[in-house]
C-alpha cells in the first residue's frame, strides 16, 4: 500500500462514470467497481469527500435546448445527483465504508443538509462524505460545486475522475487521435487555452485559491491510489509553472 501524499481530498465523479457500458442510468457492476476503488483509497488513511454529477440521468443543457426552462432543468439535475449520491452511498456501505450524504437542497428523509463544520467532522472521523445537489443554485455546474466544496473543506487537491480519458488534451482524444496530452499545466494556461477540464467558473475558483487539480482516468487499475500517492498520473493542473 502506497503512502498518501494528500491527507484531505475531494473526488469529482461524473455521472457517466457510473454508467459503464449502458446508455443510461447506473450499471451495478461499474458502481461496485468505483466503490471498491474508493475503499482501497480509504485504506491509505485519507479523508475523502465526493461530488457526483448526473450526466447519466439528466442533462440540464439538453433539456433547456428542448424547451424546458433553464432554472427548472437545473433543479431537476440537482435531484438526479441525489439519486447518484444515494446509489454510491449504498455501494460504499456494502463495502464496509461508513458514508454520509449531504445535500445542498433540503431532503431530510434521505440526506443531511450541507453544513461545512459537520462535513469536516465526518471526514475527521474517517467517513466518506458525498455532496449532492451541486451548490443548490441553478446555473452552477457540479464542477463548480466540486471546486467550491473542496475549498470550503480545505481539501489539498481536487481529483477529477474522467471516463475513458487519461488526462487533459488539446482536443477531444476520442474524436481526434492526434490530440496532444499535457502532463502539467497552470490554471491560467488551462483558462487561456480553453481546455475542457471543467467550466471556467470552477477553474477560476481553483486558480484564485491555489487548489491543485489532478485529471485522470478512473478506469485505469489503481489510478485513484496512484493519484493520492502523488505519482505522475494523468495531468496535474496547479499554480506553479
Amino acid at each position: 500500500m502506497s503512502t498518501a501524499k494528500y491527507k484531505r481530498t475531494l473526488l469529482k465523479l461524473s455521472g457517466e462514470a457510473l454508467m459503464g457500458d449502458a446508455e443510461f442510468g447506473i450499471q451495478a457492476s461499474t458502481l461496485n467497481s468505483v466503490a471498491r476503488q474508493i475503499k482501497q483509497a480509504m485504506e491509505m488513511s485519507v479523508e475523502m469527500a465526493i461530488v457526483v454529477g448526473a450526466g447519466n440521468i439528466w442533462r440540464g443543457s439538453q433539456a433547456e435546448a428542448e424547451g424546458l426552462d433553464r432554472v427548472t432543468a437545473d433543479y431537476a439535475g440537482m435531484l438526479a445527483t441525489v439519486i447518484n449520491a444515494l446509489a454510491l452511498q449504498s455501494a460504499l456501505e456494502g463495502q464496509g465504508v461508513v458514508t454520509r450524504t449531504q445535500s445542498a437542497i433540503s431532503i431530510q428523509a434521505m440526506a443531511e443538509p450541507y453544513i461545512r463544520r459537520r462535513a469536516s467532522r465526518h471526514l475527521e472521523k474517517g467517513r466518506v462524505v458525498i455532496f449532492a445537489a451541486g451548490t443548490g443554485n441553478p446555473y452552477m455546474t457540479t464542477d463548480t460545486a466540486a471546486a467550491l466544496r473542496a475549498i470550503e473543506i480545505k481539501a489539498e487537491v481536487l481529483l477529477m475522475a474522467k471516463n475513458k480519458v487519461d488526462g487533459v488534451y488539446s482536443a477531444d482524444p476520442l474524436k481526434e487521435p492526434g490530440a496532444r496530452k499535457f502532463d502539467r499545466l497552470t490554471h491560467l494556461d488551462a483558462l487561456n487555452l480553453r481546455l475542457e477540464i471543467m467550466d471556467a467558473t470552477a477553474l477560476s475558483l481553483c486558480l484564485e485559491n491555489r487548489l491543485s487539480i489532478i485529471v485522470f482516468d478512473l478506469e485505469a487499475p489503481g489510478s485513484l491510489e496512484r493519484a493520492l500517492a502523488g505519482e505522475p498520473i494523468g495531468t496535474l493542473v496547479s499554480s506553479e509553472a
